[in-house]
């Protein structure tokens, strides 16, 4: 793989306009099994965008909300609170039904082979979304044959082939072309190489990044592999028991890391080299019970800088350099942090 897609963003796209807005989304499920109206707090306030043209990766452990966020934007299942706005238009209103709003927008999933239809070739599993919204038939197989031969499948043979009879990484081939059936202009990637071998994974990240260029895409990638995200990548979000912890610039996130889960995270990187190997654990406990999260900070009970104030108050996503947010006391003017930088006059 070469240099990291955040090295050599074009300023255009570094000063592009939000495409995808999200402002408060929110999505709690009910624990039947215990009383009083208990739930698991999955989303719990998340606010971000995405950059038209950009690639924003969405990193975080297990069960800190990246893939119930995903199906939240697609619709699939129904945020509790929150709105969602595309290319200036509220998802779900008047201005944007779902229907249009799910031609511009597809995902692949990370389970390659149960997101198709076992009993329906793969050229009829990528035409059968176009035939949906209108093309006809001919035009919408025309199109399947095309995307197959453009994620390197020859269309002669494999067109006629059902999901058992391809590899792990045809299938995602054939999902990456199946999203691209409708023309989006966002694909959201939800562990879409996490189950594919490094040869391969290699591979489908090339031609993400050739299709991209090819279809002029918007990618929102989530992935628990934080090599794949730097290589990836221009702008990187991280998540933490359903809420933002950090969100900015792939380089400056990972030579830099605001947040101290974000630094413990990145710790977390295996290295080939003998002398930065990793002997301790960057962290210690596992994560709280997203039922009965902790109060202020959700990360202080694993926060190694954490004080009295962090227990108490709950951190805004503030902006300490201009060019990420971080939800953070530390980093927040006026915070009561002991270290905190002063509120300004003005503010």
């Amino acid at each position: 793989m070469s240099a990291p897609a955040s090295a050599s963003m074009p300023a255009g796209e570094r000063t592009a306009q939000p495409l995808l807005s999200v402002r408060g989304l929110l999505k709690h499920f009910p624990v039947r099994h215990r009383g009083g109206g208990a739930v698991v707090r999955a989303v719990d306030g998340v606010d971000f965008e995405v950059l038209a043209g950009e690639t924003l990766g969405v990193v975080g452990e297990s069960g800190c909300g990246k893939s119930t966020t995903a199906r939240l934007l697609m619709s699939l299942i129904e945020p509790g609170a929150g709105e969602v706005i595309f290319d200036g238009r509220q998802v779900g209103s008047r201005d944007l039904p779902l229907r249009e709003y799910r031609r511009q927008v597809q995902m692949v999933f990370q389970d390659s082979y149960s997101s198709l239809n076992p009993r329906m070739p793969i050229e009829q599993s990528i035409a059968f979304g176009p035939q949906v919204h209108g093309l006809p038939a001919r035009a919408a197989l025309a199109r399947a044959r095309d995307l197959l031969a453009r994620v390197g499948l020859e269309p002669s043979r494999f067109a006629a082939r059902y999901p058992h009879e391809l590899s792990g990484g045809q299938r995602q081939r054939v999902n990456i072309a199946r999203a691209l059936a409708l023309e989006p202009r966002l694909v959201i990637l939800d562990e879409a190489v996490s189950a594919l071998d490094k040869s391969v994974e290699a591979q489908v990240l090339n031609l993400l990044l050739d299709l991209k260029q090819e279809f002029g895409l918007t990618y929102l990638f989530i992935s628990h592999d934080l090599h794949v995200v730097r290589f990836l990548c221009h702008r990187v979000m991280v998540m933490y028991l359903g809420r933002v912890a950090e969100i900015g610039p792939s380089r400056a996130l990972y030579e830099e890391p605001a947040h101290p889960y974000t630094r413990a995270l990145l710790s977390s990187m295996p290295s080939m080299d003998p002398d930065h190997r990793t002997e301790e654990p960057p962290l210690s406990g596992d994560p709280p019970n997203p039922i009965d999260p902790p109060p202020g900070c959700r990360f202080h009970t694993r926060c190694a800088q954490a004080r009295a104030v962090c227990s108490e108050r709950t951190p805004a996503l503030s902006a300490p350099d201009g060019l990420r947010r971080v939800a953070c006391l530390i980093h927040e003017p006026g915070s009561g942090y002991a270290d905190s930088p002063a509120l300004s006059i003005d503010a």
